[in-house]
């Protein structure tokens, strides 16, 4: 039987992850060494935190390298602060460059509503994914971020909110996906998501 590997940087909420795979019964394997990414059918790279300190403790593990090779030929999925660092660059505190799987940068979320966004909002569709294959328009998932992805191209796009603003929720490119929203938190919605991300592991 094939595992996902959760990657563990020393920055990520591992165990709520980790506990949302073992519900939907499928094994994982936390690690961040690159023999065990490489036999894994999938990564998900979670995230908590500022973004230049989680892209050093990447930089320290030589990850950025690996994580290129894998998305060559497996999925891999970026919740929250994972999904910034799928970015060229981020202004979180100071420039900091970032895995550049997708084209764009991190800015912090342009509204007059307190920061950080914590709480339920609902996804609205722009581009088409298996990602969220039966996930309705409108479905509510659980964010807490002060910061968000601004991609350059529309296409790399697949969810926003609203937030006083629009907030990206979701981009993507090839292999590689990206949630700002915590799947794991988000009830049956974010069940169903992450269950996809399963299925694209086949």
């Amino acid at each position: 039987m094939g595992y996902t590997a959760i990657v563990d940087y020393n920055v990520g909420n591992l165990a709520s992850i980790r506990h949302a795979m073992d519900y939907l019964g499928a094994e994982t394997r936390v690690t961040a060494e690159e023999a065990v990414l490489e036999k894994a059918d999938g990564i998900i790279l979670p995230g908590v935190g500022a973004f230049p300190d989680a892209y050093a403790q990447l930089e320290k593990r030589a990850l950025p390298a690996v994580l290129h090779r894998m998305a060559e030929k497996k999925p891999i999925l970026g919740i929250c602060l994972g999904m910034q660092l799928l970015m060229s660059s981020s202004a979180e505190g100071r420039l900091t460059r970032g895995l550049d799987f997708v084209p764009g940068k991190v800015a912090r979320i342009p509204t007059a509503l307190k920061l950080p966004h914590i709480g339920w909002n609902a996804l609205h569709f722009t581009t088409s994914s298996p990602l969220f294959e039966g996930i309705d328009e409108g479905a509510y998932v659980y964010f807490v971020h002060s910061f968000s992805a601004v991609a350059e191209r529309p296409e790399n796009v697949y969810a926003v909110t609203d937030y006083g603003a629009e907030v990206v929720a979701a981009v993507g490119s090839g292999n590689v996906y990206g949630t700002q929203f915590h799947p794991e938190k988000s009830g049956e919605v974010g069940l169903a998501i992450l269950k996809n991300f399963v299925r694209l592991q086949k």
